[in-house]
């Protein structure tokens, strides 16, 4: 059973950056980076297929996060630039469509 685990949540002022990890073991064709923040439901905010490579990203992080996938030790990572304290979410990683169940996310806060 797929597993997922992620990391590298923390605090940071706006401006700054954090690189979010996510392990998933299993096979997937997509999958991406989930947020939520308290009282609103979990958004997509970021998705990469393990076919192409292909990327997709939700319009208010374009520019400034980047996803990318590290097939052989079975992990995706969010670069994530330009913070805004609008980001700061709890993030989850799973696959596009949501099909595993979810791990315990990784908090992002920004704040100055």
């Amino acid at each position: 059973q797929v597993q997922l685990v992620e990391s590298g949540g923390g605090l940071v002022q706006p401006g700054g950056s954090l690189r979010l990890s996510c392990a998933a073991s299993g096979s997937y064709s997509g999958i991406g980076w989930f947020r939520q923040v308290p009282g609103k439901e979990r958004q997509g905010v970021s998705c990469i297929s393990s076919s192409d490579g292909s990327t997709y990203y939700t319009e208010s992080v374009k520019g400034r996060f980047t996803i990318s996938r590290d097939n052989a030790n079975k992990k995706i990572h969010l670069q994530m630039n330009s913070l805004k304290p609008e980001d700061t979410a709890v993030y989850y990683c799973n696959t596009d469509t949501r099909e595993l169940s979810w791990g315990q996310g990784t908090q992002v806060t920004v704040s100055s």
